[in-house]
């Protein structure tokens, strides 16, 4: 396919910036969003870029996303950077998994994977939120401790290679170590101030809108279109559901 000069420029205007914005919205960039929607050329010399940046470009609704593989630690997050992110000072693995734990967690209670939307709810409280997941370690370990197997992802073995769950045992201990202080300390040393910075980080990336003074928290419309229309169909609901409930995941 030959492609003209014009197609070419505006295909790295588009890619320029989605790399400087992650995402082009209709209303934003009206011209450059209906050259990607309206040209296959276009479109086509755009995801190509995203290919060689290890990206995909996908578009959902009025909106072009530029998505970090997971893998592409230059665009997006290495589990180090995640770490010191997200986690008190000198954080574990255990730390690091029980972040990824309370992100898995309130995705699941925001979201179920059923119907034309995946979304059943429009808010939560941080204390919900908290409990949510004082309850779902519990369980988890309980399920594990009755099957006698660990995850794979913080030590412990599998039987026969079929069975990966998470490691619950060793994000309670990292969860217990976090002291509780009812006066919403800000501190990654306590439980409050766990959640507090991983809320503040999914604000940043656009996923979350968190209301301090009101302790809320609502999902943006950006996370809304990735859980319908990319990261959440039946087959991976279930396979959360699964791993959160101490389960195999296959």
């Amino acid at each position: 396919m030959a492609y003209e000069i014009e197609d070419i420029r505006t295909s790295q205007e588009i890619f320029y910036y989605l790399l400087e914005h992650h995402e082009m919205s209709e209303e934003a960039q009206e011209r450059l969003f209906r050259g990607y929607a309206e040209n296959e050329r276009i479109q086509n010399l755009v995801k190509s870029q995203g290919e060689a940046a290890e990206c995909d470009i996908e578009r959902y609704g009025d909106v072009v996303y530029l998505i970090p593989r997971e893998d592409n630690t230059f665009l997006g997050f290495s589990k180090a950077q995640l770490k010191q992110l997200l986690c008190k000072s000198g954080g574990t693995d255990k730390d690091y998994y029980l972040s990824q734990f309370v992100i898995l967690t309130l995705l699941v209670e925001f979201y179920d994977g059923q119907g034309a939307t995946s979304k059943t709810r429009d808010y939560m409280r941080v204390g919900e939120l908290q409990n949510c997941v004082s309850g779902r370690l519990r369980e988890g370990a309980e399920r594990a401790e009755e099957d006698g197997e660990e995850g794979a992802s913080g030590g412990g073995g599998h039987s026969g290679g079929e069975r990966l769950g998470l490691a619950f045992s060793n994000m309670i201990e990292a969860y217990e170590a976090l002291r509780s202080d009812e006066r919403g300390s800000r501190a990654r040393t306590t439980k409050e101030g766990f959640l507090y910075n991983i809320l503040n980080f999914l604000q940043k990336q656009g996923l979350i809108e968190y209301v301090e003074e009101d302790e809320m928290i609502k999902t943006t419309k950006k996370l809304d279109q990735f859980m319908d229309w990319n990261l959440l169909n039946q087959n991976h609901f279930q396979r959360v559901r699964r791993i959160l409930e101490g389960g195999s995941v296959h």
